[in-house]
């Protein structure tokens, strides 16, 4: 987290697209079912925060 914060002009957009990608990687991982699951679900609430402040709507919690 230390480095997101050296640089704040990422793009939210960018680094949502890339937390979906990160989600679908999670999913064919060689992991068990609830890891699997687990690091997906992560992944998506990230990239639904990240996509809600790139909107400018209010930050879920």
């Amino acid at each position: 987290m230390a480095f997101l914060r050296q640089f704040p002009t990422r793009n939210p957009s960018d680094r949502a697209a890339a937390h979906r990608a990160m989600a679908r990687a999670a999913l064919f991982s060689d992991s068990s079912a609830a890891v699997r699951l687990k690091r997906y679900n992560h992944h998506i609430a990230k990239a639904r925060r990240l996509t809600a402040v790139d909107n400018g709507q209010e930050v879920p919690a």
